[in-house]
């Protein structure tokens, strides 16, 4: 298990245009990441049809986060109050909590840092099958993923 660093390199490589996305996964996988909680668990936004969850590769990066909301409309208290969060080893997130969520779900890593943000989706090779909107068979928004086949009532099998 690693702290965050070497994967805040991992990011800013793979941003850079180099280094290799499956030493990036790698990297999430052993990375300990700290997961903001509120009251009803780990902290999650959604976009684009994914329930995202959020992770810091540190606590400056959760800092940046805090301050982010902060200049945010009626939320000026973020930045000064304590946050609490969990420290979840990045093998966890993807294999235990993500298919447990029940909807398509990734992990925003570093979300406040505009050039050092990942986003890693519910994809085959990054999920397991069963989360992974890719996966065989699945259907997003009709449509067999892989296949392109209507599988909707009305679509042709």
């Amino acid at each position: 298990m690693r702290h965050g660093a070497e994967l805040a390199e991992r990011i800013a490589e793979r941003r850079a245009g180099t280094g290799d996305p499956r030493a990036l996964l790698g990297e999430l996988r052993r990375a300990l990441v700290l997961v903001p909680l509120d009251r009803r668990g780990l902290w999650t936004g959604h976009f684009g049809g994914v329930r995202w969850v959020f992770a810091f590769t540190g606590e400056e990066a959760l800092a940046r986060f805090a301050q982010a909301r902060a200049r945010e409309p009626g939320r000026s208290q973020d930045s000064a109050r304590p946050w609490e969060f969990a420290e979840l080893l990045g093998a966890r997130l993807l294999d235990e909590i993500i298919p447990a969520m029940g909807e398509p779900a990734g992990v925003a890593v570093d979300v406040a840092d505009p050039d050092g943000s990942m986003f890693f989706p519910p994809a085959m090779g990054i999920v397991p099958e069963e989360a992974a909107v890719d996966a065989p068979g699945r259907l997003v928004g009709g449509t067999d993923a892989t296949h392109g086949t209507d599988k909707t009532a009305g679509g042709a099998a």
